[in-house]
């Protein structure tokens, strides 16, 4: 099979869909590889690291497109890439289609077989080529949400750990799944006054453990958010429904109860935000103030630590892309990969024009065709 990665385009997105050292693993299983030049410069690998793995480097990324049977990326493709994408075409990626009608619509008109690493499952309903990103942007929201704190950046002028004789200062995180448990980890570390909001009675007796007294937890509901965000000098946006568009649990009304000067990050930005004044934001341009609250809502947030990002991805991603590789030239096709691992099945979003994830379908007025129906 031929696999390639180009140079990711996104606003400051500096990490790359294949390693150097996915690329000799995929090389060493008899794949020829495609790389375009300069595609892994953003996590300091050369294209003589590539050439080194086995790989063949092309000038651009349409070479890439045009050449591969399959395309590994890190984010979502943009209206230029989709525009090269193919009928019959593999993509690999992240792609948070529920909020994105547009890339969607593209997809589904370009004919392409599109997995979503957000999407892929594991053992116990995980999400395993989530979790690492998760784990990362849990982590950073904290740095983020200290940054943006700081009265020079709009913020409150508060310091998360506080010092002796002045209270630290107070966060919520709402969430307690991998982007949260990280983000209060985080948060713990410094020293702030951390409140956990999640509605599984499980995840807040798993959390309470963990934590002791470091952490308090609450269970998430209205009520409980609309008092707790007056309270908080910076709010952790971190829930998730896999596939779909992120619940709205902070209101614009809210905004009017909180301190002036705190701080939204909005973790969830990547599936439309969980706060309903939240846009998406870049490194570039990272913060906005709406009622006198500052939002932070970059939609690549480990894009900032590509090198730690993309060798926590590459870990998950590669596994997959070598059983989808390896039974492409078997006599069920590549498709037969997926049809003997439904964890990988789940991840199939779109395939050959229908939508084949439930809550895209559902979300974006797209019929529904379960994966084993379309895959045939």
């Amino acid at each position: 099979m031929r696999v390639g990665t180009v140079r990711e385009i996104k606003n400051h997105e500096y990490r790359v869909g294949l390693t150097p050292e996915s690329a000799r693993e995929l090389h060493a299983h008899g794949h020829a590889v495609l790389v375009e030049t300069g595609a892994g410069l953003g996590i300091g690998a050369s294209d003589a690291d590539y050439r080194a793995a086995g790989a063949t480097i092309l000038p651009d990324a349409a070479g890439v497109f045009a050449g591969a049977e399959m395309i590994v990326k890190v984010k979502e493709p943009q209206p230029a890439e989709r525009a090269l994408l193919r009928e019959g075409q593999i993509l690999y990626t992240y792609l948070h289609l529920a909020p994105d009608p547009e890339q969607t619509a593209d997809l589904v008109a370009s004919g392409v077989s599109a997995i979503a690493y957000e999407t892929v499952t594991g053992l116990g309903n995980t999400l395993p080529l989530l979790k690492p990103m998760s784990q990362v942007a849990g982590r950073m929201s904290i740095q983020a949400g200290a940054t943006a704190l700081e009265k020079a950046h709009g913020g409150r002028g508060v310091l998360l750990g506080g010092v002796p004789g002045v209270m630290p200062g107070k966060v919520m995180v709402l969430g307690g799944g991998v982007v949260g448990f990280n983000a209060a980890q985080m948060a713990v570390g410094l020293g702030a006054d951390v409140t956990i909001l999640d509605r599984d009675p499980e995840v807040l007796e798993r959390l309470g453990i963990h934590f002791e007294s470091r952490a308090k937890t609450r269970f998430s509901n209205r009520a409980n958010i609309s008092q707790m965000i007056c309270e908080a000098d910076l709010v952790i946006g971190a829930v998730l429904l896999p596939g779909a568009a992120a619940p709205k649990l902070v209101t614009r009304d809210m905004l009017g109860g909180m301190k002036a000067g705190a701080v939204l990050v909005d973790v969830a930005i990547d599936q439309g935000g969980c706060f309903e004044t939240s846009h998406p934001t870049t490194h570039d341009a990272p913060t906005f103030v709406v009622e006198g609250i500052v939002h932070y809502c970059v939609a690549n947030m480990p894009g900032a630590v590509a090198r730690t990002s993309t060798y926590a991805l590459n870990n998950v991603t590669l596994p997959h892309a070598l059983r989808i590789a390896d039974a492409f030239d078997s006599p069920g096709g590549w498709q037969e990969a997926l049809r003997a691992n439904p964890h990988l099945a789940a991840g199939l979003n779109v395939h050959a024009g229908k939508v084949t994830y439930e809550a895209v379908a559902r979300e974006l007025g797209y019929d529904f065709v379960p994966a084993a129906e379309a895959l045939g």
